[in-house]
C-alpha cells in the first residue's frame, strides 16, 4: 500500500483532545485526536461521504455495547445525516450492528478469535488498544488480526489503532536511537515505531521556536497545597528558557504542526527536512498538548499521585496518571533497583527472638503448602502500614504415625487431619511483647494460599469447612493468585462446582481471597526501600537465617510481571505478599489510626493483648475468641 498525504496529516486544526497514540494505515478520514470524536467522525464520515464496511472493535463486549447505545445511537438522533442513511427495519438497527440505505454495515466488536475472523471489511478501527489482551488465543495481536480483515481491499483499506499507552518498557537500559523512536514497549508503541512516527509540535510565544511539549518541562512551587502549585504550573521552553503561561496553550496548538521523523519546522513555520516514509503514518501526541487536559490538573494528579507512592510505595495512580494523563511511557520505579541479600540483611534490628516489637498493632500469620510441609511466617503490622517480620518456622511432622511408631511427614494434598497443625501451631499461637510485661499478643488472622499440588485446594476447602463448624472460619483466610487483566489489588470470590472448581468439591460458598500478585509485589519492592520513613516500612529482627533474605530477592521485575529466573526459594517473599494483601482485605489501608479498631489499638486497649503487667493490672488470661451463637443456641435447644 502506497501512503496518501492529506491534510489531517500535516496540520492541526486546533481541535486536539485526549492525549494518545494514533496509528493509521492509509488514513482517509478526517477526525480529531480524541477517541469517540476520532471514531464518531470517521464513522459519520463513512457513512455519509465514502461508504464502505467497517468494523469498530472495543476492548470487550460490554464496552461495544456500551458504545452503541451511548454513542453510535446517539449520532443517528442528532446527526440528521447520519440517521436518515439508517435502514428503517428493526433487524437493521440492533446493539452490534447498523445498517444503512447505501448498503454499508457498520459492526461493533471486542476482540476475540471468533470476532477476528472471517470478515472481508475494508475499515477497521480498535480503540483503547492497550487495554486490549496482547495475544488472541494464541493467533497474534489484535491489529495485525484486524488489518488482515482489509486484505481484500487492497489500497482503499484502513485499519487505525489509537491508545494511550498501558505497556511497561520492556528494556530499562534502552537509549534513543533517533529523535521521534518510542521505548520498546508492546501495544500501541510497538505500532508508533512501525510507522512514520509522526510528532506534534508547537511554537514558543516568546522565541517562535517549534518544540514538543512534554510534561517534564512544566514547573510549579513547592508547596503543601496541591491545588496551588496546579495553578502556578508553567511550562519552560527549552529554546529560549522562558516560562509559558497556560493561557498560550490554545494559539501554540492552532499554529502546531505534525512532522514526521526526519522532519523539523522552523520558526516562521515553514517544515523542511525529508521525512521518513512510510506506507503507515503513526502519531504520538503527549498530554499537555490535550485541549481537554490543563496544566493544572495534570501537575495535580502527578503530585497526589507521587504522595500516595510516598505514602504506600504503590506506583498504580503514578502509573495511570503517566500513561493516561501525560500520554507517557511509564517506567516502573520497582525496575530502578536491583538489591541483594547481604544489603536488606545489614538493615536488620535487634529485638528478642519470636517477641512483638514496638509499633506492632496486630499479627498476620501466612502459610505456604509445600508438597510435604507448611512454611509458616508471622508478621506484625502498625500505623500506617509498617512492617515487622516476629516469625518464621516450618510444620514439618504431623502426627501420624507409620508402623513402627515414627512420626510421619504432613501430608497437605491427601490428609485433612494434617492440616489441623494449622489451628494448633499457627491461628492459636501468641507471642510475648518486647515491654518485659509478660503480655502476649495473639494472632488477628491466618492466610493460606489453596492451590498448586493436586489435592491441596480441595483439602483447602474441607479444611474451612471444618474451621466454620467449629465457628473458628472468620480467623483464617483462603488465598489465590489472580491473573485477571486489571484485576484489583485484592477481591472476594466464592468458587462454583459448575464451574472450574467443579473437582475441589467448591459449592459458592467458601471466600477465597484473590491477589493481583504483580501489583502487590511492586508495592512491597517499593517499601523495601523505606528506612526512615514511616508508612509501609520494613523492619527485620537479626535472628534470622540468611536464607530468608536470599527468599526476598530471589524474583526480578520484568516488563511481563515477577518472575523466579533461577527457580529459587522465595517463600520469604510469596510470605509478604500474603500478609500485604490480608492486610488489604481488613480495610486496614483505609483505617483511621486515631481511631482504630480495637484490634489495631495500643497494646493497653488492644482486644489481642492479654496476660498481666508489672503494676498488677489485670489482663485477660486467654486470647479473646468469638464464638458461634446461632451454633451455641442449636446445642442449647
Amino acid at each position: 500500500m502506497e501512503e496518501r498525504n492529506d491534510p489531517v496529516h500535516d496540520r492541526a486544526d486546533g481541535h486536539v483532545g485526549q492525549p494518545g497514540l494514533y496509528f493509521l494505515c492509509v488514513c482517509r478520514a478526517c477526525a480529531t485526536h480524541n477517541t469517540d470524536a476520532l471514531l464518531l467522525n470517521w464513522a459519520a464520515y463513512n457513512v455519509i461521504c465514502d461508504p464502505a464496511d467497517m468494523i469498530l472493535y472495543q476492548t470487550s463486549q460490554a464496552t461495544a455495547r456500551d458504545f452503541s447505545k451511548r454513542r453510535i445511537d446517539r449520532m443517528h438522533r442528532h446527526t440528521p445525516e447520519t440517521g436518515k442513511a439508517l435502514i428503517y427495519r428493526k433487524d437493521a438497527d440492533n446493539i452490534y450492528g447498523k445498517m444503512y440505505k447505501s448498503g454499508i454495515m457498520i459492526t461493533l466488536s471486542w476482540p476475540s478469535i471468533n470476532e477476528m475472523s472471517g470478515r472481508p471489511v475494508g475499515r477497521v478501527a480498535l480503540t483503547d488498544y492497550d487495554r486490549m489482551p496482547s495475544d488472541i488465543d494464541g493467533e497474534g495481536n489484535p491489529f495485525d488480526l484486524a488489518k488482515k480483515r482489509t486484505t481484500t481491499y487492497r489500497s482503499f483499506a484502513m485499519t487505525l489503532a489509537e491508545s494511550s499507552p498501558g505497556h511497561s518498557i520492556i528494556d530499562p537500559k534502552w537509549l534513543r536511537s533517533s529523535p521521534h523512536e518510542a521505548p520498546p514497549c508492546e501495544g500501541i508503541l510497538a505500532l508508533y515505531n512501525r510507522g512514520d512516527k509522526r510528532r506534534w509540535v508547537w511554537p514558543c510565544p516568546h522565541c517562535k521556536e517549534y518544540f514538543e511539549g512534554e510534561f517534564s518541562m512544566l514547573e510549579w512551587p513547592e508547596t503543601l497545597d496541591v491545588e496551588e502549585a496546579g495553578d502556578q504550573a508553567k511550562m519552560r521552553c527549552p529554546n529560549c528558557q522562558e516560562l509559558i503561561s497556560p493561557d498560550h496553550k490554545s494559539k501554540m496548538n492552532a499554529a502546531g504542526q505534525w512532522i514526521r521523523e526526519g522532519e523539523h519546522v522552523r520558526s516562521d513555520g515553514t517544515k523542511v527536512g525529508k521525512g521518513q516514509r512510510s506506507s503507515m503514518a503513526s502519531f504520538w501526541m503527549k498530554g499537555v498538548a490535550a485541549a481537554f487536559a490543563s496544566w493544572k490538573n495534570l501537575v495535580v494528579n502527578f503530585i497526589n499521585a507521587e504522595r500516595e507512592y510516598e505514602r504506600t510505595g504503590s506506583e498504580e495512580a503514578l502509573k495511570s496518571t503517566i500513561n493516561t494523563d501525560q500520554g507517557e511511557v511509564y517506567f516502573p520505579r520497582s525496575m530502578e533497583s536491583l538489591r541483594t541479600p547481604e544489603e536488606l540483611k545489614s538493615r536488620a534490628e535487634d529485638w528478642p527472638e519470636q517477641t512483638v516489637p514496638e509499633g506492632t498493632r496486630f499479627l498476620i500469620a501466612t502459610v505456604d503448602v509445600q508438597k510435604n510441609m507448611w512454611v509458616v511466617q508471622v508478621q506484625g503490622f502498625g500505623v500506617n502500614g509498617d512492617k515487622y517480620i516476629v516469625d518464621r518456622f516450618d510444620i514439618r511432622k504431623s502426627k501420624r504415625k507409620d508402623e513402627d511408631g515414627d512420626t510421619l511427614w504432613v501430608k497437605p494434598g491427601t490428609h485433612l487431619e494434617d492440616w489441623d497443625l494449622i489451628e494448633e501451631q499457627v491461628m492459636d499461637k501468641t507471642y510475648p511483647l518486647d515491654d518485659n510485661s509478660g503480655r502476649r499478643m495473639s494472632i488477628k488472622l491466618t492466610g493460606c494460599d489453596s492451590g498448586g499440588r493436586d489435592g491441596v485446594t480441595q483439602k483447602a476447602y474441607e479444611y474451612w469447612r471444618k474451621l466454620r463448624s467449629l465457628g473458628r472460619h472468620h480467623r483464617f483466610r483462603l488465598l489465590k493468585g489472580d491473573s485477571s487483566p486489571g484485576a484489583p489489588r485484592v477481591r472476594v470470590s466464592y468458587p462454583d462446582s459448575q464451574r472450574k472448581d467443579r473437582s475441589a468439591g467448591a459449592r459458592g460458598e467458601i471466600p477465597i481471597v484473590m491477589i493481583n500478585t504483580n501489583i502487590i509485589k511492586d508495592h512491597l519492592n517499593n517499601t523495601l526501600d523505606r528506612r526512615d520513613m514511616s508508612g509501609g516500612r520494613v523492619s527485620f529482627p537479626s535472628w534470622l537465617p540468611d536464607h530468608f533474605f536470599q527468599e526476598l530477592t530471589a524474583e526480578i521485575r520484568t516488563p511481563k510481571g515477577w518472575e523466579n529466573p533461577r527457580g529459587a526459594r522465595n517463600e520469604a517473599w510469596d510470605l509478604m505478599v500474603y500478609a500485604e494483601a490480608l492486610w488489604l482485605h481488613l480495610s486496614c489501608e483505609k483505617m483511621d489510626w486515631d481511631k482504630p479498631d480495637s484490634w489495631a489499638k495500643p497494646w493497653d486497649e488492644n482486644d489481642l493483648v492479654f496476660g498481666t503487667i508489672e503494676n498488677n493490672q489485670k489482663f485477660d488470661s486467654q486470647p479473646k475468641r468469638v464464638y458461634d451463637l446461632a451454633k451455641l443456641a442449636e446445642a442449647l435447644a
